[in-house]
C-alpha cells in the first residue's frame, strides 16, 4: 500500500452500454505505478500485468528488467554472502519474468499500431479486449448486422497483426466477453542437428572425378564441410511449431443441460406454456462483469507461472473470471465440509475439471 494523504485515492467509473461495450473514466487524478514503486519482493515476481500505452509498456518492461538484475541475493534465494570469490552475489538467476500487456483503450488507434508491433517482442502476451484490438485496426469489432461482438473480425485482426511479424513468435489473447477469448500465436521454428548415419562419409576426392555432372552427389561434394567430429554428416532438421488459433468459450454460457452434465437430451425437457417440449437450458450466472477481465488475466498469469501451456492457462483464466462475475463485488471465500477452500461455494479445481471436459482437452 502506498500512503499519500495529500491526495485522493485513484477512483474510476465503469459503465456498460446495451451491446455490453464497456465505458470507463477516472473520477479522481490517477497516480501511475512505476518500477520505482515496486518493493524488492514484488520485483522478483514471476509475472507482471501491465495496463498502459505501447510506449509506456516498453519503458516499464526495460525498467523492471534492469531493477531485477540489481536485486540482492537474499531476495533470489541465494546466500547473503558468496561462498567463494567466484560466486556472484547478484540476483542473476531469477526465472525469466512473464509480461502480460493490456493496452489502454484511449491509445488503441491506427496511429499507435506501429508502436504496438514494436513492443510485441518485449512482452510474452498481448491481451486487448475485442474493442481495443479493433481500435488498432480502425474498426469497432462488432457485427454490422447484429451489433454483437464479431468473432470473424477478431480472427482477422489477429491474423493481420501476427502476419506483420512473420519472423518471430508472439501470443495474443483477446478477451471477448460472452464470446469467451481467442488465442492466437504464430508458429516459430526450432532448428536441431542430428546425425542420420553413423558411417563416415567418403571424401569428395573418392567420389568425384572431373567437373560437375547432372547426377553429381552434392552432399558428398561438401561432405568434408558437413561432417561432425565423429565423421558423420550432420543434417539439419527443422521442428515447426504450428502455432495456436483457438476459441476458449466463457465458462458461463446458456448451454443445454445434456451438454453440461452428460444426461440424455430427451429426458431433459420441460413443457412450455403451449405444452411443447423444450430442452432444459443451464442459464449463465453472470451478475456483474466488472473485474472479469482483470481476474481472467490474473488466472492466466498464475497458470503460466506454474508452467501451463497457453490453452490450459486461458481455461484457468476463464474459471477465475467466472467466480468474479457471479455477484456484485468480491466472490465469497469459504470452506467445504472437509475444510477445503471454496469460492462462491465451489472448489476451483472441480470447476476447472468440469470446464476442461467441456473443452475436450487434456492437461
Amino acid at each position: 500500500m502506498r500512503e499519500t494523504p495529500e491526495r485522493l485515492t485513484t477512483r474510476g467509473w465503469n459503465g456498460y452500454e446495451g451491446n455490453k461495450n464497456r465505458a470507463f473514466r477516472y473520477t479522481t487524478p490517477k497516480k501511475r505505478l512505476t518500477a520505482e514503486d515496486l518493493t524488492p519482493e514484488l520485483l522478483a515476481s514471476r509475472t507482471f500485468h501491465l495496463i498502459c500505452s505501447p510506449a509506456r509498456c516498453r519503458e516499464l518492461v526495460l525498467d523492471i528488467k534492469d531493477k531485477r538484475a540489481d536485486l540482492p541475493a537474499s531476495i533470489c534465494g541465494k546466500p547473503d554472502k558468496p561462498q567463494n570469490e567466484n560466486d556472484d552475489a547478484a540476483c542473476n538467476h531469477l526465472p525469466k519474468p512473464i509480461f502480460i500487456w493490456e493496452p489502454v483503450p484511449d491509445l488503441c488507434t491506427p496511429d499507435e499500431l506501429l508502436n504496438c508491433t514494436n513492443v510485441l517482442p518485449l512482452v510474452d502476451i498481448m491481451s486487448p479486449n475485442h474493442a481495443e484490438l479493433a481500435g488498432f485496426m480502425g474498426d469497432d469489432g462488432l457485427d454490422p448486422e447484429t451489433g454483437e461482438i464479431s468473432t470473424r473480425a477478431i480472427e482477422r485482426a489477429c491474423e493481420q497483426l501476427l502476419g506483420s511479424m512473420p519472423l518471430q513468435s508472439f501470443s495474443i489473447v483477446v478477451r471477448a466477453g460472452e464470446k469467451g477469448c481467442y488465442l492466437a500465436r504464430n508458429g516459430g521454428r526450432k532448428r536441431t542437428h542430428k546425425s542420420k548415419s553413423k558411417k563416415k562419409g567418403k571424401k569428395p576426392s573418392a567420389l568425384l572425378h572431373g567437373g560437375l555432372q547432372p547426377d553429381t552427389d552434392m552432399e558428398a561434394l561438401f561432405a568434408g564441410l558437413l561432417q561432425d567430429a565423429e565423421g558423420s554428416i550432420a543434417r539439419e532438421e527443422i521442428e515447426v511449431d504450428p502455432g495456436v488459433e483457438r476459441w476458449i468459450p466463457a465458462f458461463h454460457t446458456d448451454i443445454p443441460v445434456e451438454n453440461a452434465n452428460g444426461n440424455d437430451a430427451v429426458k431433459n425437457t420441460t413443457d412450455d406454456k403451449n405444452g411443447a417440449k423444450e430442452p432444459n437450458i443451464k442459464k449463465n450466472k453472470v451478475v456483474d462483469p466488472t473485474g472479469g477481465g482483470n481476474t481472467f488475466l490474473g488466472g492466466l498469469a498464475a497458470a503460466l507461472a506454474r508452467g501451463k501451456g497457453l490453452e490450459e492457462a486461458a481455461a484457468w483464466g476463464s474459471v477465475a473470471a467466472s467466480l468474479a462475475i457471479e455477484q456484485v463485488g468480491m466472490p465469497k471465500l469459504g470452506q467445504d465440509a472437509e475444510g477445503r477452500e471454496t469460492w462462491n461455494g465451489v472448489r476451483v479445481d472441480e470447476r476447472f475439471e468440469e470446464f476442461k471436459t467441456r473443452l475436450a482437452f487434456s492437461g
